[in-house]
C-alpha cells in the first residue's frame, strides 16, 4: 500500500504544491490537508510547509498554531506520528511546543534568499535516514525569521542528546544560535528545518541540486518498513 503524508495549507502557505510534488517523486501520495479540518484524512505522516502564514502577524506560526488541524497534529505527533516543518512549518512546531525554543527575525533585518550549506548532524531521524551523519549538503533558505533562539539550557540538552539535526556552514544567514538550521524532538519523529528541501528534488529547477529529495524519501522507507 502506497504511503500517504498529508501537507497543510494554511492562509499563506506559499510552497505547498511545491512539497507534495516532493512527496509524489519520492513514490508517497501526497494527500492535501486544509487548516481548518481536524480530519487528517488517514495519512501516514504529515509536513508543514513553509510559507508565511497569517502574513506573520504577531509572530510567525503563532496563528496558524491554534488552528483547528493543529489539534490533530499534535496529538498524532506525541503519539508518534512523524512531523516535519519546513521554515513557516518549523516555527509553527515551536509555537506548538512540538520542538523546543522559538523563532526570531535575521539579525540582520532583512529577508534572505539563498542556495544554503549545511551539515546533517542526525541521520537517524523519521525524516533524515537517507544521509549519513556529517553529510554536507545544499538547500535552498528563504526566510525573515529564520533566527533559532532558546536559551542556555536548552541548547546544551538539545547538543548533549544529539537533537541538533542540521548545522548551518560556512556562513550563518540568520544568527540563528549555535549556527542550528534544523532540530528533532527526543523520540525522532518530528523535525523541523529553516531551509526548503522541497525546492531540491529535481536537477532542472529549484537549485539545479537534488539534496533535498532524501527528506522524503527517508521518511517513505520509514512508512514502509513501520
Amino acid at each position: 500500500m502506497t504511503a500517504r503524508i498529508g501537507v497543510v495549507t494554511f492562509p499563506g502557505s506559499l510552497d505547498d504544491r511545491d512539497t507534495q510534488r516532493a512527496i509524489k517523486l519520492a513514490g508517497a501520495e501526497p494527500v492535501a490537508l486544509w487548516h481548518k479540518d481536524k480530519d487528517l484524512k488517514q495519512v501516514d505522516a504529515v509536513v508543514l510547509p513553509g510559507g508565511f502564514s497569517y502574513g506573520d502577524y504577531l509572530r510567525a506560526g503563532a496563528i496558524s498554531r491554534f488552528s483547528p488541524v493543529m489539534e490533530t497534529v499534535i496529538e498524532q505527533a506525541k503519539s508518534g506520528m512523524p512531523v516535519l516543518g519546513i521554515c513557516n512549518g518549523f516555527q509553527i512546531l515551536t509555537e506548538a511546543h512540538l520542538l523546543p525554543g522559538g523563532m526570531l527575525g535575521n539579525d540582520h533585518l532583512h529577508f534572505i534568499c539563498r542556495d544554503q550549506k549545511l551539515r546533517v548532524e542526525n541521520a537517524e531521524t523519521s525524516w533524515t535516514a537517507d544521509y549519513k551523519s556529517g553529510q554536507e549538503i545544499h538547500i535552498p533558505l528563504k526566510n525573515m525569521d529564520g533566527r533559532y533562539v532558546a536559551d542556555e539550557h536548552t541548547l546544551d540538552m538539545l547538543e548533549a542528546e544529539g537533537r541538533v539535526a542540521f548545522r548551518y556552514v560556512d556562513f550563518n544567514p540568520n544568527g540563528s544560535l549555535r549556527d542550528i538550521a534544523g532540530i528533532t524532538n527526543e523520540a525522532g519523529n518530528v523535525v523541523g528545518l529553516m531551509p526548503h528541501p522541497e525546492h531540491a528534488v529535481e536537477p532542472l529547477i529549484g537549485s539545479g541540486r537534488t539534496d533535498g529529495l532524501p527528506f522524503f524519501t527517508s521518511i517513505l522507507k520509514k512508512l514502509v518498513n513501520a
